[in-house]
């Protein structure tokens, strides 16, 4: 197990432990896991990557649909809580998703709820464009040929609409949210915790998908517990990215 920080988050989430899951936003998961599995076309015995998959809610729900997932994700606090009660086929280790060791392991990958992608630019100096664009990269690496994903984001257009109501900072040049909140851990103790987002519009999208070899096939609007099939509007909190890799490299 790693003791070495790598990432601002993992201060949040060792303060949230299973906390985390107290917030409405991940009140969803069983249809947020439906909808994928429909529009990945995922079945029992397919091998689906979970990139930073936190306590395991969505990795938990695949695996008791005898889907073989495999959650990573850069806090070890998570991972240990995932490994808890974790159904069979179901596993989970710290990596960093921004350097993840797989070549073409996995039939469909999912980076959901801002569980990764989207926080690469934690409130530190990145002397990159896009540094999310490594995470999409890894992802379609551990793809195989012809596998999808589903990755979601939040939307800039939502966030700039509703900044001043929900007390946050957009940085407009690097289109990152910063929110300064008070957060409670398991046992209701407050803390302040910086939260740094970063924000996209589906051009974005679609141009960092392609620069990680990605092929788009959709953008949809979205909101936890409310995958659809809708068209990108300005009032839905995040995008639904649904992509994947030529089937014959």
């Amino acid at each position: 197990m790693s003791t070495e920080r790598d990432h601002g988050f993992e201060d949040l989430a060792d303060h949230l432990g299973s906390a985390y899951l107290r917030y409405s936003f991940t009140k969803g998961t069983e249809q947020e896991v439906g909808f994928l599995v429909d529009v990945l076309g995922l079945e029992p015995g397919m091998r689906v990557l979970d990139v930073g998959c936190g306590p395991g809610r969505h990795a938990h729900a695949l695996g008791r649909r005898g889907i073989e997932v495999h959650g990573i994700d850069i806090s070890q606090r998570f991972v240990d809580l995932a490994r808890e009660g974790a159904p069979q086929g179901a596993t989970f280790e710290r990596l960093d998703a921004r350097t993840l060791p797989f070549d073409a392991e996995f039939d469909a990958a999912i980076s959901l709820c801002q569980g990764a992608f989207g926080l690469a630019d934690w409130g530190e100096a990145v002397d990159k464009l896009d540094p999310d664009v490594e995470i999409l990269e890894c992802i379609a690496r551990a793809l195989k040929p012809g596998g999808r994903a589903g990755v979601t984001a939040f939307s800039a257009y939502f966030q700039v609409r509703h900044v001043e109501a929900m007390g946050s900072e957009f940085d407009a040049e690097r289109g990152v949210n910063h929110e300064r909140a008070t957060i409670k851990d398991e046992q209701g103790n407050d803390a302040e915790h910086d939260l740094w987002t970063t924000c996209f519009t589906p051009r974005e999208l679609r141009l960092m998908a392609k620069q990680a070899g990605l092929t788009v096939e959709e953008i949809w609007s979205v909101t936890p517990g409310g995958y659809t099939r809708d068209k990108p509007t300005l009032e839905s909190e995040e995008f639904l990215l649904v992509a994947g890799t030529p089937a014959h490299l």
